[in-house]
């Protein structure tokens, strides 16, 4: 079991908010990582899917996303994983009208996660994961975007397979989670898409530097399974 794992199970709705409030840390870093292009790409694209993509959706008297923000979002999903050039242009090939259309009637389905992803599906180049990113987006109280690192975060979520029943097993372990951490002391409101940009830090941040996981601050809680070496080392900053 991987330590991210032993924090999907185990922490509370305290180190699940602190490693939350990590994530804009952890994106910096890997964008740091990436080609100096890439990296800035990253980042732009991430703050309006974030913040930008949200707004511009509910704020529409019934919700869709356009052709072109379905375009960009596909951009913002292959620079922050894995890049598949085809599908970025693939993408495009969907009509304004279909794009619009089979999204109002996806939202319309929520809270039905299932049902909505399979009225998204139907565009070219949109499978379950670009479907769910498309309604954490926009519904962020249902739906949890399908990113591969937040479903290894998670047990029993791997192998990673792109269907509808791995996005179904992928959301009850999501809703789970939100479910325990409502029912705590954490003074915030988690949803799906929370709990999935809280599991992709955690994961990141192991593979990236585990040691932002670990910063004597109080920041960060302390990695869950720790090993002697990084006991000692954090004894010999807190002194």
């Amino acid at each position: 079991m991987t330590s991210t794992n032993s924090f999907v199970l185990s922490s509370n709705g305290e180190e699940w908010s602190q490693v939350l409030d990590l994530y804009e840390q952890v994106l910096r870093l890997k964008a740091s990582k990436m080609k100096q292009a890439s990296g800035k790409s990253l980042l732009t694209l991430d703050s309006w899917f974030q913040k930008e993509l949200p707004k511009a959706i509910q704020q529409r008297d019934e919700k869709y996303i356009t052709h072109e923000e379905l375009a960009k979002l596909m951009e913002w999903k292959l620079t922050r994983g894995k890049f598949r050039p085809r599908l970025k242009e693939m993408v495009k090939t969907n009509s304004p009208e279909l794009v619009e259309g089979a999204s109002k009637k996806a939202f319309k389905k929520l809270p039905n996660v299932g049902s909505a992803i399979k009225e998204l599906t139907v565009l070219k180049a949109v499978g379950p994961a670009t479907a769910s990113a498309v309604l954490a987006a926009g519904a962020p109280e249902c739906a949890p975007f399908m990113a591969d690192e937040s479903m290894l975060a998670v047990p029993g979520c791997t192998p990673l397979a792109y269907t509808d029943a791995a996005y179904k097993r992928y959301c009850e372990a999501v809703q789970k989670c939100v479910t325990r951490l409502n029912k705590g002391d954490s003074s915030m409101k988690w949803t799906p898409h929370k709990v999935e940009l809280a599991l992709w830090t955690h994961y990141m941040a192991n593979k990236l530097d585990p040691s932002i996981l670990d910063q004597p601050n109080g920041t960060a809680p302390k990695r869950k399974g720790a090993d002697e070496k990084g006991e000692k080392a954090k004894k010999h900053r807190d002194k």
